[in-house]
């Protein structure tokens, strides 16, 4: 086995695992340019990942089995798709640079924090995560900040979701976060309402596609909103068995897409995902917080979408059903895309991606090998 040359870093449990099993396609291909391995903190999470990867997986539960397994493998680069609080205990080591991959592109205030300014360089998708960056934080380096796009978008996993005659709408809410000014989800608020108006239009397969924390979340509200939106669900499958309505509690979100005509959804990665691969299909965006101004200024694609909150829920299905039918906002769609991804076709993240690894790469080398470095590991 070669020696790896990249690490991908993750200290969680197996409720945050998803941030990376997103990535590990990703890392399979960067693969073949440089040697990756996993390293991780939790043996729960071991086993989670190495059923989804041929990569290699370490497990160094302690700071000390950390250090030692560094010193070991000596790798160049290492990753890191969250802001767990063990980053920090990577980060001491002075060998390799450290990149900040994040685990998806959103207008979420978990995006930008001041922990970016720990890294060696914070990979962004485009022009709205710069801005996002330069608005939140004082004295930040932008030469840090480097745009590769959103890799996993090139992915085209197979369908979970089979094809139906019938026009289908997706509600894909986020989760409620780890705090207050960070909860954006519709689940507890609107979620059981949205399905209900969703099966009042006519013609429509509805599709329900939580985020995996809404599935196992111990919050009593979102708990409760949840099993109401799959009793309201299953109340429009057995009223109508031929529509084919379905909650997906699982799988890449990504894989549901194809199939789909319209979405609804929260502030999240999944609309700026459906803006890149469906940029010509309707998207409407929730507001919690019924403040619009506030969610033009923060989330940008909610300019190009139609926004749901409770001054028109009660008009939702005619709305939806009048998308469907004559889509507004396509063009509007178009330019924003451009905001958030620049111009990128598919594939074109992924050299990205791989081509700015392979710099950093080259560069470690070069600081190493220049004089005066530092050549021990803390």
């Amino acid at each position: 086995m070669p020696r790896p040359s990249v690490l991908s870093y993750f200290s969680d449990d197996p409720t945050r695992v998803y941030q990376l099993l997103q990535w590990l396609p990703v890392l399979e291909m960067l693969d073949e340019s440089h040697p990756v391995a996993i390293v991780l903190r939790d043996l729960e999470t071991a086993v989670v990942v190495r059923e989804r990867t041929g990569l290699p997986v370490y497990v160094a539960e302690e700071l000390n089995e950390l250090s030692e397994l560094y010193a070991e493998l000596d790798a160049k680069v290492v990753l890191y798709c969250n802001n767990g609080v063990r980053n920090f205990n990577s980060l001491i080591n002075n060998r390799m640079l450290h990149v900040h991959i994040n685990h998806g592109e959103s207008d979420k205030h978990s995006m930008v924090s001041n922990n970016a300014k720990a890294y060696d360089r914070v990979f962004v998708a485009g022009e709205a995560a710069v801005q996002r960056h330069r608005g939140a934080l004082m004295e930040l380096d932008e030469s840090k900040l480097i745009r590769i796009g959103r890799p996993q978008l090139d992915l085209r996993p197979e369908p979970i979701l089979p094809a139906s005659d019938r026009r289908t709408v997706l509600y894909a809410p986020t989760w409620e976060g780890d705090a207050d000014y960070n909860c954006y989800t519709s689940v507890d608020v609107f979620g059981p309402r949205i399905v209900r108006a969703l099966l009042a239009v006519p013609g429509v397969r509805v599709v329900y596609k939580p985020h995996p924390k809404v599935t196992t979340s111990e919050a009593p509200a979102i708990a409760e909103g949840h099993r109401a939106i799959l009793d309201v669900l299953a109340w429009g499958a057995t009223r109508d068995p031929a529509a084919g309505h379905v909650a997906i509690p699982d799988g890449d979100i990504l894989a549901v897409f194809a199939h789909c005509d319209a979405m609804v959804t929260d502030v999240s990665s999944v609309g700026l995902d459906w803006l890149y691969l469906r940029t010509d299909k309707p998207i409407l965006i929730t507001d919690r917080w019924e403040d619009r101004e506030r969610l033009r200024t923060e989330a940008p694609v909610s300019r190009v979408a139609d926004v749901v909150d409770s001054s028109n829920l009660a008009g939702l299905a005619e709305l939806v059903g009048a998308r469907l039918a004559h889509d507004e906002h396509q063009l509007a769609r178009t330019a924003m895309r451009h905001h958030y991804f620049d111009d990128l076709a598919v594939g074109d993240s992924t050299r990205r991606f791989v081509g700015a690894v392979t710099e950093l790469v080259e560069l470690r080398d070069r600081l190493l090998g220049a004089p005066g470095a530092v050549a021990v590991t803390a």
